[in-house]
């Protein structure tokens, strides 16, 4: 299958799917819009977004855990969803933002028991993620990684979704300020995108749109506000974000306040892996 990218923008105010062809956004009516002028829009509607906790060896390593024996998953509510050039919000009084460079899976037909060899044709195509974290809630999540991962903006997927594309020998690169901090080829995935969709489909119904992150290499560093998050994907393009201070700080009228403890820091930081 030709690779083929195309893109949900905001054309003339109205939700539009383009098809990118070298630097021009096409719409089916004729229309075209310089892909940098465009208002990105996530490229998929999901109902879900599933999320692998440990899916490169790298970042075992680095965390000096062990191998898991089968994926483990953790979701993000789909209001967390954030897009190519939106702005990631790091809410004030926390420290821990961290960027996590990823490949999303999108799932374009109803997926449930299906087989290994059928996987590929479940996935309408591939997106790059940024599953980026807010690891001053990792102790009153408690492991649900619902505040560390579905806080709003966190979810940035984009810029558009390619299909044809071949995730082999390809290479994954985050930049923070144009300086390359997360960079591996897809090769050194432990689990890839057909065995992912498949495990999960024997459990949980998979439906169009439904969106899978694949996980995040070694080197996931927390981000200051100002700062510019690049992830590069050979075949994907390039999703980008920028990092801003929450308006107000969260409020203290309900609920457990952000942390700053010895487990916060050892995954925020890259240290030994406390859970």
């Amino acid at each position: 299958m030709p690779q083929r990218e195309t893109r949900r923008i905001l054309l003339d105010g109205v939700i539009t799917d383009m098809e990118l062809r070298g630097s021009l956004l096409h719409a089916p009516d004729g229309r075209s819009v310089h892909a940098d002028a465009a208002v990105h829009l996530p490229p998929s509607v999901p109902a879900k977004i599933i999320c692998v906790h440990l899916n490169f060896m790298g970042r075992v390593d680095e965390l000096r855990t062990q191998c898991p024996d089968a994926p483990s998953y953790f979701q993000k509510p789909v209001s967390c969803l954030n897009a190519h050039r939106g702005r990631v919000v790091r809410p004030r009084g926390c420290r821990y933002l961290n960027y996590e460079g990823e490949v999303g899976i999108v799932i374009g037909r109803t997926a449930r028991n299906i087989a290994l060899q059928d996987a590929a044709h479940h996935i309408a195509g591939y997106t790059i993620a940024n599953d980026f974290g807010l690891h001053d809630f990792r102790d009153t999540d408690r492991g649900s990684m619902l505040r560390v991962k579905g806080t709003d903006t966190l979810g940035a997927v984009g810029p558009g979704l390619v299909t044809g594309w071949n995730w082999h020998g390809k290479s994954l690169r985050t930049l923070v300020n144009g300086q390359v901090v997360q960079s591996t080829t897809l090769d050194d995935l432990i689990w890839d995108m057909h065995y992912l969709v498949t495990d999960l489909a024997r459990n949980i119904t998979l439906v169009p749109g439904d969106l899978i992150l694949s996980g995040t290499p070694a080197h996931s560093r927390p981000v200051q506000p100002g700062d510019v998050v690049r992830v590069e994907v050979d075949g994907l393009g390039v999703l980008e974000n920028d990092i801003v201070e929450g308006a107000s700080a969260i409020s203290d009228e309900c609920g457990a306040p952000p942390t700053d403890s010895d487990k916060v820091r050892g995954v925020a930081l890259g240290e030994e892996l406390r859970e």
